[in-house]
């Protein structure tokens, strides 16, 4: 492994992937794990250096004080701890704000003078280690991986062929949810430009059938996730030799919403929270403990076109979250047709390379209005376009207002059944990204 590690313990801070990021910056790699790992997971970690215990007010679960367990320290790694005075390390230091500068300059003597780690953290490097340790996890077997085509299945597809060749069998599952022209787009790229071995489902009625009148949220993630696995599973068994992992592209922020031991479930996603008990593969996720940012850096590295490591982010469940509540596909197709219209007019305008992420979302609601000299009792459109570094948080891209109103003008006048336009103000948090 040509990475040295720092690994951080959630102990109930707020703030652990700031200082992930903060000893990142440092140039050294750090992963996050549950404050109760054993010192047996913790010594199969590879290059592991020190150890940073991470405390604060998350540190009650079920009315019970968590701690690390004893043996941690007695694991052989140099370890340190921040928010938690009762940690048996010898330097305890005041819980970490959100402050990367900060941070940085408090473990900087003891991630590089105690655990004499070194600044070897690239992403050549991450490939490197993630091709090593993909290869040492599959062997000879088939890896099936669920490929949405956005960003993060990407760089996962590129990394698993570089690790593995046509050992990987690619899926796109278009359940229905894809935006316009998506699922198209995928097989012209993977197929066609990457000579991947791309199997295409088309399930459109498949899904939308089971979801048919569900309106809540987490039910919807979980269907869509649930039976993206059960369409894997039988693609798995329709290939020679059958398949024995499932490649996936999680990444943090899809863990860390998705919930974990010391805070709350902010959103499942069909990868991490939508995933079913009786999965029958096991998982490789090389992109696990990476930011989006991170992400896009790592494609880079794998000589990927910009187009596709600068694409749009688009959720596993696709149009689902933005179709909100039970879905229809007399709406569905109006957020899609308001979808690419928005597209393609921050591309005439040039903030498809400045804005972050941008979409229409379709409530399950509709306003009084007028149209064609006729009242008209139709839905609205909410535009969203906010800009963030690593999906945590974000801010809102303030558009100019010409462009607002084309844009307003054309999803008016081209999308049937809508009658309002609107712009959503909210930052993340208290919003989050995505509507549900």
């Amino acid at each position: 492994m040509k990475q040295d590690m720092i690994v951080i313990l959630d102990l109930g801070s707020h703030e652990n992937t700031v200082v992930a990021r903060a000893i990142r910056a440092l140039g050294v790699y750090s992963e996050i794990y549950p404050h109760d790992i054993t010192a047996e997971e913790l010594k199969a970690l590879p290059n592991v250096k020190g150890v940073i215990i991470n405390g604060g007010k998350n540190n009650v679960i079920d009315g019970v004080e968590i701690d690390v367990l004893p043996e941690i320290y007695e694991a052989g790694f140099p370890v340190i701890a921040a928010g938690h005075d009762k940690a048996l390390c010898e330097v305890k230091l005041p819980e970490f704000g959100n402050d990367e500068a900060a941070i940085k300059a408090a473990v900087k003597d003891f991630v590089f003078e105690t655990c004499k780690a070194e600044a070897n953290w690239n992403m050549k490097n991450f490939v490197a280690d993630q091709v090593e340790l993909v290869r040492r996890q599959v062997g000879d077997k088939k890896v099936l991986l669920a490929l949405s085509g956005g960003v993060d299945s990407s760089v996962v597809a590129a990394l698993l062929l570089k690790a593995i060749g046509d050992n990987l069998v690619c899926v796109h599952v278009n359940h229905g949810l894809m935006r316009k022209g998506e699922s198209e787009n995928v097989v012209e790229v993977f197929r066609n430009q990457l000579c991947a071995n791309l199997v295409y489902v088309d399930a459109t009625d498949r899904f939308l059938g089971l979801l048919e009148g569900v309106a809540e949220p987490e039910q919807k993630r979980k269907i869509i996730g649930g039976e993206f696995i059960r369409v894997f599973e039988e693609e798995a068994r329709k290939l020679a030799g059958g398949i024995d992992f499932l490649g996936q592209g999680t990444i943090y922020p899809d863990i860390v919403e998705s919930g974990t031991k010391t805070a709350k479930c902010v959103k499942s996603h069909h990868n991490v929270g939508g995933l079913p008990e009786d999965l029958q593969f096991e998982l490789v996720e090389p992109l696990k403990q990476l930011f989006k940012d991170e992400v896009r850096a790592c494609g880079v590295e794998l000589g990927l076109p910009y187009e596709m490591v600068y694409r749009q982010p688009f959720p596993g469940p696709g149009l689902g979250v933005r179709c909100l509540g039970a879905i229809t596909r007399d709406r569905l197709e109006a957020l899609r047709e308001s979808d690419a219209i928005l597209r393609e007019e921050f591309a005439l305008a040039g903030l498809d390379k400045k804005v972050w992420q941008y979409f229409t979302v379709v409530p399950d609601f509709k306003s009084v209005g007028v149209k064609d000299n006729a009242r008209s009792y139709d839905w609205p459109v909410i535009i969203r376009a906010v800009n963030t570094i690593d999906a945590m948080t974000a801010s809102i891209e303030q558009i100019e207002w010409p462009i607002l109103l084309k844009i307003t003008e054309r999803i008016l006048k081209e999308v049937p059944g809508v009658n309002r336009v609107c712009y959503d103000m909210s930052p993340k948090p208290c919003a989050t990204i995505e509507w549900e």
